[in-house]
């Protein structure tokens, strides 16, 4: 059952993407032939509102096609007034750009949904403490609840990791051991650690981790708001940052996932709860839509190349060139996505 709400999330996902592209291209005047969740072989097919919708066996994207566009084959153009090679580039932007903001946006309902359900979160509650440790040595305890540093109030422990790490100096603490209000002056120490992308970093600490309590995030409607907006820019940033470190080889090819690992992942979650299964998704929507922000050809970011270069220089680009590096762009594609699957296979064998 989880593998089958795995899929019908990935559907969903591409489904949105899609639905910006089809929305503005018809917004643009702009007629659209078929609109398909997955590749392949056709499925299930109806019409409505003019546009073929289809379901089709290989259920790893969805595309629409416009008239006049064919990235399978980049010759075939027409310039008839609802074709999309008759829009201005400025519009074929526009629609370009709307189905990774669909994502965007989509992530966005996702965690506000979270946000009305009142997520857990890791409370400040001491669990193991590190002997000799700056903690150990200060007096800090297994089950002591950190409630304020240097005077402000924490709720969390990624606040209170957050201030320790900034922290510059002595921090007194204030904490509640059995009902009992202590407080404890200590001295982070910079120690080796790993940060999310498993690099050996240098971070402020004091030698506790975290007893594994969690407690309900009470919000008020702005708390929601701000809490889906930063959880979307959190998502953005972590996967710019990624994908940037694999470009420069900080973080190894290995890493790297596929569609099996997006399928297992979601399954994984959904066992745990729905609230769960929502931030998977959430997350997976920022990464379809900074994906098919990147300038390669066969995404939205390479058609987006084009069209700036027409933008800027007033003439489209050389068919010639267009083709070449269509092909090069889906070369690249189905190489990054072998060595994901790659990747895959590798740690489901290990």
């Amino acid at each position: 059952m989880s593998w089958i709400v795995s899929l019908l999330v990935l559907s969903g996902l591409i489904f949105f993407h899609e639905l910006g592209h089809f929305t503005v291209a018809r917004l643009m005047g702009v007629y659209v032939e078929v609109f398909s969740i997955g590749f392949g072989k056709r499925l299930f097919t109806f019409r409505a509102f003019n546009t073929e919708w289809s379901i089709s066996a290989i259920p790893l994207g969805g595309y629409v096609k416009m008239k006049g566009q064919d990235d399978a084959d980049p010759t075939k153009k027409s310039y008839d007034s609802d074709s999309y090679n008759s829009k201005t580039p400025l519009q074929k932007i526009l629609i370009l750009l709307a189905g990774p903001a669909a994502n965007f946006i989509l992530a966005f309902l996702l965690y506000f949904i979270i946000a009305l359900g009142n997520p857990q979160v890791l409370a400040p509650v001491v669990g193991t403490v590190v002997k000799d440790s700056p903690a150990y040595v200060a007096g800090l305890e297994s089950n002591d609840t950190i409630m304020s540093i240097n005077g402000k109030k924490i709720t969390t422990w990624k606040e209170m990791a957050e201030m320790i790490a900034a922290a510059k100096g002595t921090v007194a603490l204030k904490v509640d051991r059995n009902g009992y209000i202590k407080f404890i002056k200590l001295e982070p120490k910079l120690q080796d650690a790993k940060n999310m992308y498993g690099e050996d970093v240098k971070r402020k600490m004091i030698g506790i981790s975290a007893a594994g309590v969690m407690h309900e995030q009470k919000l008020d409607f702005t708390d929601k708001l701000k809490y889906a907006t930063d959880q979307t820019l959190f998502a953005s940033t972590l996967i710019f940052t990624g994908l940037k470190k694999l470009i420069m080889g900080d973080v190894p090819a290995s890493e790297m996932g596929g569609v099996i690992s997006i399928v297992k992942l979601t399954s994984d979650a959904t066992a745990v709860g729905w609230m769960s299964v929502l931030f998977f998704a959430g997350l997976i929507s920022v990464n379809l839509g900074v994906l098919n922000l990147l300038p390669i050809p066969a995404l939205d970011g390479g058609h987006i190349m084009f069209n700036l270069y027409e933008m800027l220089f007033r003439r489209e680009p050389s068919e010639k060139v267009v083709i070449n590096l269509t092909i090069a762009g889906w070369v690249i594609l189905f190489g990054l996505m072998g060595l994901g699957i790659f990747n895959d296979i590798n740690r489901l064998v290990g």
